[in-house]
């Protein structure tokens, strides 16, 4: 296996720059992972092919405005600061992250400070400063990442000192794909429409784009359950894999949540002998990290008859604020996730190996010349995929 194997070409006219509108009305490509067809519909179609019984698990993360342009104090550069993940000493007055800054070799030296204005991107000169980042260490084992002390300045409407979410929220932007270069319009179009209110990712888990309100009312109608985990996007959806040897790509870990009654809600679907359908890739992760082999079940009789479907036994189990750098690949087992709802994925990426170990290599791609000649629109604002 060779990381070239999940290369194929992408042509730009394809790489969607805006979300389609109404969200639910982009194309839809079906496979059929036991033989290999492929259908071509609408998203609204999804309905068709789930079954009173199924359970739909999506990842209800909300995007952060975490880009942030800046000046370096002193000498006026520009830099960019892209959050990714919150060290455990932040707290409404600042605190370490781990970000990617550019440009790095301007970044290196510890004690360096970006001062970031009221307006971010925009901000003219006369803006205020907001917020300060000092540049700490290197992030161990990454690729360009810096650990960066952040504090708020100033004070707030209301007068009291401005809290770091106040500062960042002043001074930041969503910060969309770098392949998404002409989108000027609602920046609310790159959350999913249940995210939650607290917002902890880099990026969108773009397979829940899709979906609006009244499709999920359909849905449930229809039968079939709706639960929700939580998976903090973060550094490896900004990067390629660039070994020729995908399985020594070190993935970076990522905090996921498994809620109780997300596991209880699996267990019953499974005992029922229905199916566990993920939206998006960063669903399989956080329900498949879950997974823990001979773990004991919760709920015994329940966990027990769904033990009779896997050739060995382990549990899904509850994960309070856990890490994961899970990296599925073809020869990875799936014991959780039964169907899929994705997007099409940039070439040579982890997720193409992801889609690839749930199907085939040789499906996958054949059904990326299909939906390539059909013209597709590709990667976060693009149309969708359903493997089943």
């Amino acid at each position: 296996m060779r990381t070239d194997d999940f290369d194929y070409p992408l042509p730009d006219e394809l790489i969607a720059q805006a979300p389609a509108e109404p969200r639910d009305s982009c194309r839809l490509l079906v496979l059929d992972r036991e033989n290999g067809s492929v259908e071509h519909r609408r998203f609204t179609d999804v309905i068709d092919y789930l079954e009173p019984g199924d359970l739909l698990v999506a990842n209800r993360t909300r995007v952060m405005p975490a880009r942030l342009v800046g000046r370096k104090s002193g000498t006026g550069g520009v830099c960019e600061t892209l959050l990714l993940r919150r060290r455990e000493d932040v707290d409404a007055l600042g605190g370490v992250w781990e970000c990617l800054v550019n440009p790095g070799k301007r970044l290196r030296q510890s004690g360096t400070v970006i001062e970031y204005r009221a307006g971010g991107l925009h901000a003219p000169e006369s803006a205020p400063v907001v917020l300060t980042g000092e540049i700490v260490d290197f992030v161990e084992g990454s690729r360009g990442g810096r650990l960066v002390r952040f504090s708020p300045v100033g004070e707030g409407a209301d007068g009291r000192p401005r809290t770091l979410d106040e500062a960042i929220h002043a001074a930041g932007h969503v910060p969309l794909p770098p392949y998404i270069t002409s989108y000027e319009g609602d920046p609310e179009k790159y959350q999913t429409v249940y995210a939650m209110s607290e917002e902890h990712s880099a990026a969108a888990p773009t397979a829940g784009l899709h979906f609006t309100p009244e499709l999920i009312e359909r849905i449930r109608e229809r039968g079939v359950g709706w639960a929700t985990v939580e998976l903090e996007v973060g550094i490896d959806t900004f990067r390629l894999v660039t070994e020729d040897d995908p399985t020594k790509h070190v993935m970076h870990t990522e905090r996921y949540h498994v809620p109780q009654e997300v596991v209880d809600a699996v267990h019953a679907t499974k005992a029922a002998g229905h199916r566990v359908v993920a939206v998006g890739t960063t669903s399989v992760r956080s329900l498949e990290s879950a997974w823990e082999p001979g773990a004991e079940p919760s709920d015994p009789p329940v966990a027990a008859r769904r033990f009779e479907s896997f050739a060995g036994t382990g549990d899904i189990v509850c994960r309070e604020s856990a890490t994961t750098n899970l990296f599925l690949m073809p020869g990875s087992a799936f014991h959780v996730v039964d169907a899929m709802i994705t997007n099409f994925h940039v070439p040579r990426s982890t997720l193409m190996m992801l889609v690839s170990a749930f199907a085939t290599r040789d499906q996958v791609m054949a059904a990326y010349r299909a939906a390539i000649e059909e013209r597709y629109r590709f990667l976060s604002f693009g149309d969708a995929m359903l493997i089943r």
